[in-house]
């Protein structure tokens, strides 16, 4: 099995938890002489066992996203790690131009000289053109990861 089958199956047997957790809460109390909707205790069961096939799963996973390179010897989890601080930079200087250009702000213009302007503390150009790179960045690792996920086989 791929690397990338792995990952659809870990996201599915995750939804199966959630949809079992909601469907064991909905049943897990009844009014009395009522039946309850489902047997709360099987619910239970086949949560758990879910729950297993996941923790396996993930175990495989990770072990696989340890051992596995992809572009000049970086492993995948080292280009997830940095996927996610590049998403995260990414956030941080959209929302930093964003402020500082006055959008989604009241109060941007004033209305008569005698009221105080608004000035940006921040090079909202150079934050944009900052984010743009970093989007680039963005979407070159995740192509490699992607690339990387459909290639690699899922260790045991």
């Amino acid at each position: 099995m791929k690397l990338a089958e792995a990952l659809v199956l870990r996201a599915d047997a995750a939804r199966r938890v959630e949809q079992l957790r909601a469907r064991v809460v909905g049943s897990a109390r009844h009014q009395e002489g009522e039946a309850p909707a489902e047997d709360a205790a099987a619910l239970l069961a086949e949560a758990d066992l879910a729950l297993d096939e996941l923790e396996s799963l993930i175990r495989r996973i990770n072990r696989t996203n340890a051992a596995t390179t992809i572009d000049r010897g970086t492993t995948l989890t080292d280009a997830l790690a940095r996927r996610d601080v590049l998403r995260l930079r990414h956030a941080l200087v959209t929302s930093a131009a964003d402020a500082a250009s006055g959008r989604d702000q009241r109060g941007g213009m004033r209305q008569l000289r005698s009221e105080l302007a608004m000035l940006s503390a921040l090079p909202v150009p150079a934050l944009r053109a900052r984010a743009d790179e970093l989007a680039r960045e963005i979407r070159q690792t995740d192509i490699a990861i992607q690339r990387t996920n459909w290639e690699a086989d899922l260790l045991e």
